[in-house]
């Protein structure tokens, strides 16, 4: 019958430099049939049209592709581009993006054969000329590029002519809606794609169940973050949409061989893949066909094996489909399969080498569609009002628009009491959960969530495990990512953006997830930028046994660099707290749950911690960001400032000290810094306070010490506003002295202690130390004591 076809036999010749290998054609028919059996399609020919359509659409993003890489202008006839035609500097992930767009216009077959509109995601955002290429073919635009960038002459060359353009605005802002990688100008985007290997650790916790999700990722990939093969582990059917991993193999990075290739190719992959409970299917990379075949088999089979472990006929783990598009790099044009194929695939400019123009033009020809052809093709595929589906921009991981949660009561803790933050956090967090049952709960937790004092929450939700281990917390369906990696974990934790998040980890590694935080970040910031506020619930992200209270572990787990590198990004989005107790870190809970598009970054005490803050001020310290926790700043001398737990403690025993000693003292609490910087754009101007408010709470007038869990440095920078100059104002922090020390003896070694507080206090109201000290502890501070006399002292 397929040769009896005649449209059968047009789409199996090919178009272009599309071909269709015979196992392809085999699978093709073999799924038209299901399709046309299951009511999906009317006929053969339906299908076959949209197949014929793939080529046509395919070939004409490739021909946009490498226009964007090289020229100032199309042809919309295909006639040759002249030397002037061609830019000035030649830039762009050509090779990358050619191998792409078959997988692109593939996942929009799938949706057109079933009439579904899926998810996607696309680890390396570099190749987004494939996708913007796609998009602008089959109208799938944001409407910050719909205007600009059209089918017509004016819109191609708008878009050739914008890509690499560095175009910038007035205000500092890209100038145009268009870059280098994937942003949120993208329709259907949902991260930049620019840390390598972050989307292969997301990809398995992104859809929600009933959910269908295509992932698109790289062989170069592979090389980064671990945790990518672990994903059977953690797929369920219970809880977990379809997934449809696709790795682009073509073997090449940036400079070389990838290490797959070195390695054995394709065989060394599948055996690899095997090992890990994949099941890896290979596909011809350069065909659409193809993509779509391997879409629709991947979902049949694990929905299949879902249903038959659901049913108690199978056990875990549950084998992932996994397709391996073996192509090259660069695929379709020249230079294809070397080095120079990742960027810029000539040997040279065409504007200034006549070898290198006729290379191009010989090479675009090959993939120019006809214009009448082209809008048949297009026509095919935008069936989305008749198959009553969103188009592929608003899939639904990235039309996210979750409801902030019902919160439970709040279970303060009295003041007065030591009670470990965590501990209070950990109850909370397991009432939020059972008050949001619709909310699919996530926890990336690297390893110690029992030591980090999240004993209810481990109980309650317990570690996702193939095979649960008897009188452990563990089980098949539990709600706990738990690996011994952070880059892999924190990935449950971004990924379930449809659901209620939370990661822990200690401070000191848990800037291993930097990269992976900041791609949120900086992406949901892009957003807000735009007007488009994300629409899921804020990730706190609790960096616990903190540097002050992991001394016995030698100076290795005495770092905090992960707060500090965060409030250097945008503070409206990136939102770092150093809550100093119980009551103010259930409080720092709540108010990140209560925002959407955030990620929290939450510097949390384990140890039982002084509970010295009411509900009432904890809740007036997270409108604010800082608030007067003793004293009369309108009659003080002096402004003793802190900046997390221990230091809070500190900070009142120097407070002491001075009041005994005839000076009058304030205590202020910051547990946002953020909100008190200088603001570096509108949208972070109208988060922090206004100048008005931070007088209010820092007068000008005062001199201030600050002693910070932080370093002090970065501190000064965020605190600029309330800094008179060290004559003015002396900050107290880490200093990078450390060693297997207790929590006093870190605070004496970084001269944090409330006799260096008091110190400083009294120099800058032009006190002598001797004046509020005692020579002993002068001496002592001075490193010519014994350091218990100030460790040790009750004031």
């Amino acid at each position: 019958m397929r040769g009896q076809n005649p449209l059968f036999r047009k789409w199996a010749e090919g178009y272009g430099v599309i071909k269709h290998q015979d196992v392809t054609q085999v699978r093709i028919y073999g799924l038209a049939e299901t399709l046309i059996k299951a009511g999906k399609a009317k006929n053969l020919d339906e299908i076959l049209n949209k197949l014929i359509a793939a080529d046509r659409l395919t070939s004409a993003a490739m021909w946009i592709v490498v226009h964007m890489t090289y020229a100032t202008r199309v042809d919309l006839e295909g006639r040759p581009l002249a030397a002037n035609d061609f830019k000035h500097a030649p830039e762009g992930h050509t090779g990358g993006s050619l191998n792409v767009a078959p997988a692109y216009v593939g996942y929009f077959l799938a949706n057109a054969l079933t009439g579904e509109t899926r998810s996607w995601v696309m680890g390396q955002g570099h190749t987004v000329a494939a996708i913007e290429s796609v998009n602008l073919l089959l109208d799938n635009q944001t409407p910050q590029q719909k205007d600009r960038y059209s089918r017509n002459e004016a819109g191609l060359q708008n878009l050739v002519r914008d890509f690499y353009s560095y175009a910038i605005a007035p205000d500092g802002s890209p100038g145009v809606p268009l870059g280098s990688h994937a942003n949120p100008n993208t329709a259907g985007a949902t991260m930049e794609g620019g840390y390598l290997g972050f989307a292969e650790v997301e990809y398995v916790h992104m859809p929600l169940k009933g959910e269908k999700l295509v992932a698109i990722l790289s062989d170069g990939a592979f090389e980064e973050q671990r945790g990518s093969e672990w994903s059977s582990r953690w797929w369920r059917p219970g809880d977990s949409g379809l997934v449809a991993p696709i790795m682009i193999l073509n073997g090449r990075r940036i400079e070389e061989r990838s290490e797959i290739e070195q390695q054995g190719g394709t065989e060394w992959l599948n055996d690899h893949l095997r090992i890990n409970n994949f099941d890896p299917i290979d596909i011809d990379g350069t065909d659409p066909a193809a993509f779509a075949w391997a879409i629709l088999i991947s979902e049949s089979k694990l929905e299949g094996r879902g249903a038959l472990t659901l049913a108690g006929k199978r056990d875990y783990p549950i084998r992932l489909p996994y397709t391996v598009a073996r192509t090259i790099k660069g695929y379709g044009f020249p230079g294809a399969g070397t080095n120079r194929a990742h960027g810029t695939p000539l040997l040279g400019n065409p504007r200034h080498d006549e070898a290198a123009r006729q290379e191009f033009i010989e090479g675009a020809a090959a993939l120019f569609v006809p214009p009448a052809e082209l809008e048949t093709s297009i026509a095919t595929f935008n069936v989305h009002a008749e198959q009553n589906r969103p188009k592929e921009g608003d899939h639904p991981i990235a039309s996210r628009n979750v409801a902030t949660p019902a919160f439970p009561e709040t279970v303060w803790s009295k003041v007065g009491v030591d009670v470990s933050p965590m501990a209070a956090v950990d109850r909370f967090f397991v009432d939020l959960v059972k008050a949001n049952p619709n909310l699919r709960p996530r926890v990336g937790n690297p390893d110690e969530l029992g030591s980090n004092q999240m004993g209810l929450t481990l109980a309650h939700l317990k570690h996702r495990v193939n095979v649960p281990e008897e009188g452990v917390p563990e089980s098949t369906e539990g709600a706990i990512i738990t690996a011994l990696n952070e880059e892999a974990v924190i990935g449950a934790a971004l990924g379930n953006k449809g659901g209620l998040n939370l990661s822990v980890s200690y401070e000191a590694f848990a800037v291993k997830m930097l990269g992976a935080l900041r791609q949120d970040i900086i992406f949901a910031r892009h957003q807000k930028h735009l007007g488009k506020k994300p629409g899921w619930i804020g990730v706190p992200v609790i960096a616990t046994s903190h540097a002050w209270e992991n001394g016995k572990n030698e100076q290795s787990h005495q770092d905090p660099t992960l707060a500090e590198a965060l409030l250097g990004e945008m503070s409206d989005t990136s939102r770092v707290l150093f809550p100093v107790d119980a009551n103010t870190a259930v409080e720092a809970m709540r108010t990140i749950y209560r925002d959407h598009g955030t990620i929290g970054t939450l510097v949390v005490s384990k140890r039982p911690v002084p509970s010295l803050v009411s509900p009432e001020l904890a809740v007036k310290l997270y409108e604010t960001g800082a608030a007067t926790f003793s004293g009369d700043l309108a009659k003080a001398d002096v402004q003793l400032i802190a900046l997390g737990s221990y230091q809070l403690v500190e900070a009142i025993k120097a407070g002491k000290r001075l009041e005994a000693k005839g000076i009058k003292v304030a205590v202020t609490i910051v547990v946002e810094p953020g909100r008190l910087r200088e603001p570096r754009d509108h949208v972070e101007g109208k988060f922090v306070l206004s100048d008005a408010e931070l007088e209010a709470l820092f007068p000008a007038r005062l001199p201030r010490v600050v002693v910070t869990h932080t370093r002090p440095e970065p501190i000064i920078g965020v605190l600029r506003r309330i800094d008179g100059g060290p004559k003015h104002m002396r900050v107290l922090g880490y200093v990078n002295r450390g060693g297997t020390l207790d929590a006093a003896g870190l605070l004496f070694a970084n001269y944090s202690t409330w006799a260096h507080i008091t110190r400083e206090a009294a120099k800058l109201i032009g006190k002598d130390a001797y004046k509020v000290l005692t020579e002993e502890e002068v001496r002592t501070i001075d490193g010519h004591g014994d350091p218990h006399l100030v460790m040790n002292a009750a004031l």
